[in-house]
């Protein structure tokens, strides 16, 4: 698998399908590029430094006759079995070779340079690289600028329809790889010039699902309309305000069987919170054939799953409501987390108040907060706790499967609190590396500090479109230079505390139920389930347990949910469930039962049932 990428749609299906996803880093302080040629003045009392070895990176006018912002990337591998730029991986040990550096008005023809001062992933440096024989490929991801509402000017980087991956983002530019022996101890200079240009989406549908995992989910790459399924784009008039262009808001949606036949019929809604895809995700794939010969491994596997749904869901074995799977995307990720941000804009109020009134009245919801529920998981869990926690009369019930970080006392492997450093556990005379990234039986495969240098290596000012960078873009209020605040540095791992004290009032959502729970309380009690594994690969289970810590502590009224840890489970781990009944024929069931056991007298348990 070439693009790892983000956890709940990666692993395909939350019955333990772990595909990994793609994470990218970048550096700040010591990227250094040029647009154009640096000629070093001689200088009698200045020692002439040491030859080094540099890439020089441009493209030509043919390509773009205009200078354009971004960040150029280089990457190295040690094979050709696919591109170098799919080969990255947080996994350290199984990554290819990665540098990066910001450009500013890179006109064509012009050089940015990658030398030694550049910073990489995993090697820090050029001459870190063993000497051998390599694929070397170049990829600007070209940034646009942004003149936000509030006057803020910034560079960043848009979804085109891909969900933030650089690697295919469409009109981002790349080289042909090329094969070259590289060695540090021989200084060369290596120009590489960038030719080709990403497709669009409707361009190459194929290549662009491909390349970002979301294969084999529906029955083709084509986002056409059919009975069940339909796709939406309303343009956000609190987010065109905030963000000071045109934003759009979108959906997928799975109408019940039968809906056209009922008019009269009015649904409940769920709502399935999921990082950005173009159709239905795999989570909730639906196709209306069975899988060919051609799909293998994660792919017909999720493939399968679509068509048992098809078959269950028009054959009257699952409740009949409306399924809303939420398209979100910013500049700083594939989804906005579903909340109201400084720096990504009011997407929880826009998502509660304009998209899905929207949608129950076009397609005819109840309409009511006591018909909706909400599930996820990884990003999609963490979203469906924060909507039921900053919307609990919108919402009735949020099922929460391997959620992101409920309590930033277990931020992963640190207390952003009390710790001081994020990358090193502190000792007298030594410290020790905090992992961030392992295998079920708790094999390291990353350390927090080799995670963040790989975003860093990928984008500065959080525009790496990573898990890190996307949490403080979220979490943080806004910078001096209008960027995000940094929670910790990132080269050095010192933990900004000030920053800590925004998170734990505004997102923090273990402190916020504690803090509030007087008022919370008897609008979440009996609304809250939690799933999550005990060898979570992100470390993720440590704040699931401090936050059920609570809820068993918690009287006036009982919290009335229910925690599931998986035992040596990974993360996506979603409860102890039969592979092939799939997740949706499990928990469907469940969450209409309790909204009708909850429903006030008076409401509509009829209509829909047919």
């Amino acid at each position: 698998m070439t693009l790892l990428r983000r956890r709940w749609y990666t692993c395909l299906s939350l019955q333990g399908v772990l595909i990994l996803k793609m994470i990218t880093l970048r550096h700040i302080a010591f990227l250094v590029l040029f647009s154009c040629p640096l000629a070093l003045a001689a200088d009698k009392k200045v020692p002439a430094k040491p030859a080094s070895s540099r890439f020089e990176i441009s493209f030509p006018k043919e390509i773009s006759a205009t200078p354009l912002d971004g960040h150029v990337m280089l990457v190295i591998a040690n094979n050709n079995e696919s591109e170098p730029r799919f080969q990255i991986s947080f996994m350290t040990a199984q990554s290819q070779q990665i540098f990066g550096a910001d450009v500013d008005a890179l006109a064509p023809g012009s050089l940015a340079v990658i030398d030694i001062s550049t910073l990489g992933y995993p090697a820090e440096s050029l001459n870190d690289i063993p000497a051998g024989d390599y694929w070397v490929q170049a990829v600007l991801n070209i940034y646009e600028t942004f003149h936000l509402g509030n006057g803020r000017t910034l560079k960043l980087p848009p979804d085109k329809g891909e969900g933030q991956h650089w690697q295919t983002k469409p009109g981002n530019l790349y080289s042909k790889p090329e094969k070259l022996h590289f060695d540090p101890k021989a200084p060369q200079t290596v120009r590489i010039l960038m030719t080709e240009k990403n497709p669009t989406v409707q361009e190459d549908p194929k290549f662009i699902d491909k390349m970002a995992g979301w294969g084999g989910a529906n029955d083709d790459h084509k986002i056409v309309d059919n009975k069940w399924v339909k796709h939406i784009r309303m343009q956000s008039d609190m987010l065109t305000r905030f963000w000071g262009r045109p934003t759009y808001l979108g959906a997928v949606i799975l109408l019940p069987d039968g809906w056209e036949e009922h008019p009269d019929a009015r649904y409940p809604v769920i709502v399935e919170q999921d990082h950005f895809h173009r159709g239905l995700p795999g989570v909730v794939a639906f196709r209306t054939t069975p899988p060919g010969d051609e799909l293998k491994g994660g792919e017909l596997r999720v493939a399968n799953m679509g068509y048992k749904l098809y078959q269950d869901w028009t054959a009257g074995r699952l409740p009949r409501v409306i399924v809303v799977t939420i398209q979100h995307a910013t500049p700083y990720f594939d989804d906005s987390y579903a909340v109201n941000s400084e720096n990504v804009g009011p997407y929880g109020d826009a998502i509660t108040q304009e998209l899905i009134p929207y949608i129950e009245k076009t397609y005819r919801g109840i309409g009511e907060g006591w018909a909706r529920t909400v599930y996820g998981g990884s990003t999609g869990g963490w979203e469906s706790l924060a909507s039921q926690v900053f919307y609990p009369d919108f919402y009735n019930g949020a099922w929460v499967f391997c959620p992101d970080v409920v309590d930033f006392r277990a931020y992963m492997t640190m207390n952003l609190y009390d710790d001081k450093n994020a990358f090193w556990i502190d000792g007298h005379f030594a410290n020790v590396p905090r992992p961030s990234v392992r295998q079920p039986d708790g094999l390291v495969l990353a350390t927090m500090e080799q995670m963040n240098r790989y975003e860093l290596v990928q984008g500065t000012h959080n525009r790496s479109g990573e898990q890190l960078d996307t949490w403080e873009a979220v979490f943080s209020s806004v910078g001096e230079d209008g960027y995000p605040k940094r929670i910790f540095n990132k080269r050095t791992g010192e933990i900004d505390h000030e920053v800590a004290k925004y998170w734990k009032e505004h997102y923090d959502l273990s402190a916020i139920m504690q803090r509030d729970w007087k008022t919370l309380g008897p609008k979440l009690a009996g609304k809250l389930h939690f799933y999550v594994g005990e060898a979570d690969t992100f470390y993720l289970d440590r704040a699931v347990h401090l936050l059920k810590d609570f809820m068993d502590t918690t009287t006036d009224p009982y919290y009335r949910g229910s925690f599931d840890f998986g035992i040596r489970k990974p993360h996506c781990y979603a409860g102890d469930l039969d592979p092939a009944a799939g997740i949706n024929q499990h928990y469907f069931p469940e969450m209409v039962k309790h909204m009708e056991e909850t429903a006030p007298p008076g409401a509509d348990l009829k209509s829909w049932k047919y």
